[in-house]
């Protein structure tokens, strides 16, 4: 958060006499006091210095030139020490600040050192002991910072003994105080910072911290503080300016704080705060800054804030506010950091935007906007940092755009935004470090020699338009370390030279192209995406540090040996993909040296062989092996992967039957998918253990035995509320990674990814299960598809089944199940894949919107009756023609005898008729036949007649 320059200023004001003088003491001859020199050696010789930066405190020195020492011009008294450890810039300085902090303890060999005023020793690790009690006996000490330094414990009362003291920082510690009357004798005190510290029980901290009569800035942060009656008195002078009571479960704004006339800045960010915002706030006039971000605010933004027209920092993001943003917002003259992301707010971007001529940055991403991006925002000659990402924006991308000059990061990303940019888009944006534009309709094919008048350090062009060749601009990035370029019709060889980058990238997404040749080597340090292209070769080299490797859906080929056990320790790797290829041979057993390996999809290659043993040595949340010539029984191995989430084994030769222990050790399974295999015996009882199991799938296998009762007990089936999909996550260089999974439902293969925590199934088609089909299948009420087709199952149909009010795919076709289905069946409202057939099913299909909606298919090979099909019912619910043919024994017999024949005589008329009426030559020949007869009997007749 930002605050007031005076303000901000403060701590590094107290400092300046300290720096004059140690500049000062460069050409001074004076030397330290030997009573001091002694005290700091054994103030050194309780410390752990790991960097060894207080190598210059040496014994017979002149302590007056030792790092961390300030000492008084004339005096040579120790003045100030500050022995604070620097603080990273980036990740890649954070091992050399891990090195060089303090550890260790604190000797009151301090207290020697009377004229200490400054203390300094932030950002040490000092976590095994408390703050020192003795350090409310340094009476000279007027700056006191001990911030981010792992004390712990109580916060010693003798602190408050300092009555000189200006500057008190305690922040970010792990301490805690019941009471903070001890603040009370800090009399002089204008600076306090208790941030992090447990004052849940100090109940009179407001009474104490506001009756300091010189207190400038406080901070409370992440204190564990709950509501305060609004109606306490704040007796305080008017000289607080700066109030940060961020982090707190205050759920409303306290009223008492807008007492507090002189207050520059507000920081009640993360505090629980609820419903609108409160009218109080247009009253202080000289606010600078207000931060209420991460709170679940509900109104719309009011226009008294518009009024603010000092406020320099304005934040209400991550709240829950409607409505429009008004044109009123042009009177913040005076803002430089706007941000109303993550809200919900609609309508369009006012045109008003362009007057904030003070204006670094403009954060409404996560929103509802809608219209076009105002040109307008061209006028904003100072903003640094545009994101309107995640809104539903239309229109073109605005040319204006390309007159910030000031502009480094610029984000219009998942939006709607279609049509042609240009190059003099980017003509003037020579700053530019991040351009995130992802997910929009946009087309961008500049001339072969363009070069952009920027270097980038991430690009995100996902979902763009830019090929079909491979975009030659990217040659000139010499700074590029995240580049996102998927989904974007590229149909290209991979060019070498891209291949070749002197930059080594951190992230690289070239998924769904249609990019082609062969890989050798990625230069890559975190994330890899390449899948869904046309590769082929043998698969890449990669850097010891890559954590992500996707190479799904290509043609690479060859085995795994050479990225499996002929590279660097791969220990840090997390996710690696490589599935939907042409990979052979059986999975090297070297899998040792990849413990941080989470997720594994090496599905839908030519593998074969047996499950390497190595490979249970990982902490697998993953393993997906599907559709691959893979043998053998389960290892017994397998046991020790408690972590496992998902395990699907599908479409192998694999064969033995289904240990007990999955249900025993695997005790995390989400997904089990054995599909198509050879398992036979019994499905175990230990399997009943899976309270997570989601997704359970035997289909096709030689399974036998009846259906456990115990079913009942996968308490995720049996749950309608679906709470669980970040089991389905892991968190992977900064982001989820959602797991994937292939499953068949409603009759078809569909592929799951980030809604595969909403799906539950279970699927044991196609084997030889008998009995009857167990009730308590009916307490499984948050299924939403059910597959018991193809086997040996005989009885009723349970009717609590109908129960099973999610469901919308029911398959309990051809088994040898009896009686009628039951009524509740109507109460299925959102089945739209449902089949009995075949089995020795009767009586009337029960009456509802889904059942009547199936054709015939689903009820055939039964002796059902009524709508869909053509077969009525008797009033008894009796098929007709059962009905009909059962009325009576002696009309039976009737009908018997007529229907013989009948059949009698058509067979034997037919029988002679038809050869006759078919084949000409037998035809000819029969004519002929009673013609020669006709012949005879005319003679006979004359012979008689004589």
């Amino acid at each position: 958060m930002t605050t007031p320059l005076l303000i901000s200023l403060f701590p590094f004001l107290l400092l300046i006499p300290a720096l004059c003088f140690s500049i000062c003491h460069a050409n001074s001859n004076v030397l330290c006091i030997q009573s001091e020199r002694e005290a700091l050696l054994k103030f050194k010789n309780h410390l752990i210095d790991p960097s060894n930066k207080l190598s210059s405190w040496v014994e017979g020195g002149d302590c007056c030139k030792w790092i961390g020492v300030v000492c008084h011009n004339s005096t040579g008294h120790v003045h100030q020490l500050h022995l604070a450890a620097p603080s990273p810039f980036d990740f890649a300085e954070w091992d050399a600040y891990r090195q060089s902090k303090l550890e260790g303890k604190i000797n009151p060999s301090l207290l020697e050192l009377k004229h200490l005023s400054s203390l300094d020793l932030s950002n040490n690790n000092f976590s095994s002991i408390h703050i020192p009690k003795f350090f409310g006996l340094l009476e000279s000490l007027t700056y006191l910072k001990l911030s981010q330094a792992q004390f712990h414990g109580a916060i010693s009362h003798n602190l408050g003994n300092l009555s000189k003291l200006q500057y008190l920082d305690l922040g970010g510690n792990d301490l805690k105080s019941k009471s903070l009357q001890w603040v009370s004798g800090l009399s002089s005190l204008q600076y306090l910072d208790l941030s992090s510290a447990d004052l849940h029980k100090a109940n009179d901290w407001v009474h104490v911290t506001f009756k300091l009569p010189s207190l400038l800035e406080l901070y409370l942060s992440d204190c564990g503080l709950e509501d305060v009656p609004s109606s306490i008195s704040v007796n305080s002078s008017k000289s607080l300016v700066v109030l940060d009571l961020s982090g707190n479960s205050l759920s409303s704004v306290p009223k008492w704080i807008f007492s507090l006339h002189g207050l520059v800045s507000i920081d009640l960010s993360d505090s629980s705060l609820e419903g609108p915002i409160p009218d109080y706030f247009g009253n202080i006039s000289i606010l600078e800054v207000l931060d209420l971000t991460g709170n679940s605010l509900n109104s719309s933004i009011p226009n008294f804030l518009y009024s603010l027209n000092r406020l320099q920092f304005f934040s209400l993001s991550d709240n829950q506010l409607q409505g429009t943003i008004s044109s009123a917002i042009g009177n913040l003259s005076s803002v430089t950091y706007l941000d109303l992301s993550e809200n919900q707010l609609n309508g369009q971007i006012p045109l008003s935007i362009g007057q904030l001529s003070s204006l670094e940055l403009f954060d409404i991403s996560e929103n509802q906007l809608n219209g076009q991006i105002p040109l307008s925002i061209g006028e904003l000659s100072s903003l640094e940092l545009f994101d309107v990402s995640e809104n539903q924006l239309n229109g073109t991308f605005p040319l204006s755009i390309g007159e910030l000059s000031s502009l480094k990061y610029l984000d219009f990303g998942y939006n709607l935004l279609e049509g042609v940019v240009l190059e003099t888009h980017f003509s003037n944006l020579t700053r530019l470090t991040t351009l995130a534009a992802s997910h929009n309709r946009l087309r961008f094919e500049p001339n072969s020699s363009w070069i952009p008048p920027f270097q980038c350090e991430r690009i995100e062009l996902g979902h763009w338009h830019l090929g079909p060749k491979f975009p030659q601009w990217l040659k000139f990035q010499k700074k590029l370390s995240y580049l996102d370029i998927s989904y974007a019709g590229i149909s290209d060889v991979m060019p070498t030279w891209f291949l070749n980058l002197p930059t080594q990238f951190e992230y690289l997404n070239l998924s769904s192209n249609q990019l082609r040749g062969e890989i050798s080597y990625l230069n890559v340090s975190n994330f890899v995406d390449l899948s869904s292209n046309r590769f082929i070769g043998p698969l890449p080299r990669v850097l010891p540090t890559l954590l992500v490797l996707i190479l799904s859906n290509n043609s690479f080929s060859g085995s795994l040996f050479e990225l499996l056990c002929n590279s660097s320790s791969r220990k840090w790797m997390v996710v690696l993909y490589i599935d939907k290829n042409l990979i052979s041979g059986n999975i090297p057993d070297c899998w040792n040296h990849w413990q941080g390996l989470d997720l594994l999809n090496l599905g839908s290659n030519n593998l074969t062989g047996k499950i390497s043993p190595s490979l249970w040595h990982l902490n697998l949340t993953m393993l997906n092996l599907r559709n691959n010539r893979m043998f053998g029984e389960l290892p017994s191995t397998l046991q020790n992967s408690l972590h496992l989430v998902m395990l699907d084994l599908s479409e192998n030769h694999f064969s033995g039957s289904i240990p007990a222990w999955i249900g025993d050790k695997l005790s995390n399974l989400a997904i089990l998918s054995l599909r198509s295999n050879n398992f036979d015996g019994h499905i175990p009882h230990k399997i009943c253990d899976l309270q997570f199991l989601q997704n359970l799938d035997l289909a096709h296998n030689n399974i036998s035995g009846v259906i456990p009762k115990c079913f009942n007990n996968l308490s995720a089936m049996a749950t309608t509320n679906k709470t669980n999909n970040f089991v389905f996550a892991t968190f992977v260089v900064a982001d989820f990674f959602f797991l994937n999974a292939l499953l068949v439902l409603k009759g078809r293969e569909d592929e799951y990814g980030s809604t595969l925590g909403l799906v539950t199934s279970m699927d044991l088609s196609a084997n030889s299960l008998t009995g009857e089909i167990p009730k308590e299948i009916g307490s499984l009420v948050g299924l939403l598809s059910l597959n018991f087709s193809g086997n040996l199952l005989i009885g009723n149909i349970p009717d609590n089944i109908g129960n099973m009010e999610l469901i919308e795919s029911l398959d309990l076709s051809m088994n040898r199940l009896n009686g009628e289905i039951p009524p509740s069946f109507s109460n299925l409202n959102f089945l739209n894949h449902f089949n009995v057939s075949y089995n020795n099913l009767t009586g009337q299909i029960p009456t509802s919107t889904q059942l009547q909606s199936f054709d015939n298919l689903s009820y055939m090979g039964n002796h059902l009756c009524g709508p869909p099909l053509t077969k009525n019912c008797t009033a008894k619910g009796i098929p007709t023609d059962i009905a009909n043919n059962g009325s009576s024994s002696e009309g039976s017999k009737v009908n018997s005898l007529y229907v013989s024949i009948a059949l009698g005589f058509v067979m034997g008329f037919w029988g002679v008729v038809a050869p006759l009426f078919f084949i000409r030559s037998w035809r000819i020949a029969y004519y002929r036949k009673l013609d020669h007869i006709y012949g005879k009997l005319c003679v006979f007749w004359a012979t008689m007649g004589m």
